[in-house]
């Protein structure tokens, strides 16, 4: 796939590999282009100042670290929904995704690892008479 390349700050067009990922509400899409600085943005912004906390900093570049490959791509990722830890997460594995594209030598290391197994768990609905998907009412006998 050929784009302008925004996150080098160049105009000729650049190759990028995209990964899609999601986890609870979130969706994330990754694009690694090709002879970067190590460079992170998502959604525009830098890693640190997008996600404040560093446990989920550290989360997004993960398949980044495992791979080996951290200075040789320069990461755009842009992420729609959920929360903070689920948009890392989906974000993780959007970039894993990305990163098999690159190379398929990758997978035993990120399988390995856990990043390209989508977590199905999303939240129980609130049923009628009930607080929330479970939680009762408290019962009183008179």
């Amino acid at each position: 796939m050929l784009l302008a390349g925004e996150i080098t700050g160049m105009t000729e067009i650049q190759q990028y590999y995209e990964g899609v990922g999601r986890r609870k509400e979130a969706t994330a899409r990754a694009r690694l282009y090709m002879g970067g600085s190590g460079k992170v943005l998502v959604n525009d912004r830098e890693l640190n100042v997008y996600f404040g906390r560093e446990l989920d900093q550290v989360t997004v570049i993960a398949p980044l670290n495992v791979t080996s490959s951290g200075n040789r791509y320069n990461v755009s990722v842009h992420i729609t929904g959920g929360g903070s830890t689920g948009q890392a997460i989906a974000a993780r594995m959007a970039v894993a995704r990305a990163l098999l594209k690159v190379d398929a030598e990758y997978r035993t290391a990120l399988k390995a690892a856990g990043f390209l197994s989508r977590d199905a768990r999303e939240k129980e609905r609130k049923k009628p008479g009930l607080k929330r998907a479970r939680k009762a009412p408290t019962y009183t006998k008179r």
